[in-house]
């Protein structure tokens, strides 16, 4: 979990994190995690035989790419809600508008949402001005609280495991074109909400430390080192 050659900016990104999980539920502070995750269209080359009693349908081997997409997860753990936005691309555009629908249709009652998301070229303040009119993206940016996960960190971000969920649930069959996607997705998405499932969320700070200094003490004394120097 922790990078072989983890050093301070991953400790100090890796520690604001896990502070901002501390946090308690707040609606007018909301927590939201959001990640991205691509998916490959396939479409069947035959058709694929109907599902018989006691037998699932069957599929050839055989498909054919027709492009791919891109799969937006924005969740809130402490509200057990989660938005999944099927797109053609991540660009920035595609961020910015993510985040616009995020502040004025997920949580327009928010004073401000604290999210936490990788760092990616993608995910800057400047691409709300290249999407949006100098004031409306300051608008949008005076209603965030961004805390980036490290680099190589992307397992504290908790949207990662939504997608895992929405992989092993949803993406478990193949996808032919951009519609079929998002009408499964939209399908998902609600049913998960309905649930009321959250993320059962354990890694602290402290769990954090005691990695760390383990980590440290291994590499000192893989170099010939002891603790008394």
């Amino acid at each position: 979990m922790i990078p072989p050659k983890q050093d301070g900016e991953f400790v100090a990104a890796m520690e604001d994190v896990l502070e901002v999980y501390k946090r308690g539920r707040n609606r007018e502070y909301p927590l939201v995690c959001m990640d991205e995750q691509p998916t490959q269209l396939l479409k069947e080359t035959r058709t694929p035989l109907p599902a018989e009693p006691g037998e699932p349908a069957k599929h050839d081997y055989e498909y054919e790419r027709n492009g791919t997409a891109a799969n937006f997860m924005f969740t809130a753990p402490l509200e057990n809600w989660r938005r999944v936005s099927v797109r053609e691309r991540k660009t920035k555009i595609d961020w910015a508008q993510e985040i616009r629908q995020l502040v004025d249709t997920d949580f327009p009652e928010a004073s401000k949402i604290v999210l936490v998301m990788d760092n990616l070229n993608t995910h800057t303040p400047g691409a709300l001005y290249e999407a949006f009119a100098p004031q409306e993206a300051r608008r949008i940016l005076e209603r965030r609280e961004i805390h980036y996960t490290p680099k190589h960190g992307s397992w504290l971000n908790m949207a990662e495991i939504e997608l895992s969920v929405f992989t092993r649930q949803c993406l478990d069959r193949r996808m032919p074109d951009l519609a079929t996607l998002r009408s499964e997705a939209v399908a998902w998405n609600a049913s998960r909400n309905d649930s009321g499932i959250g993320v059962d969320w354990h890694f602290t700070t402290s769990d954090a430390r005691v990695k760390v200094k383990n980590h440290a003490q291994r590499t000192w004394l893989c170099f010939g080192h002891s603790e008394s120097g």
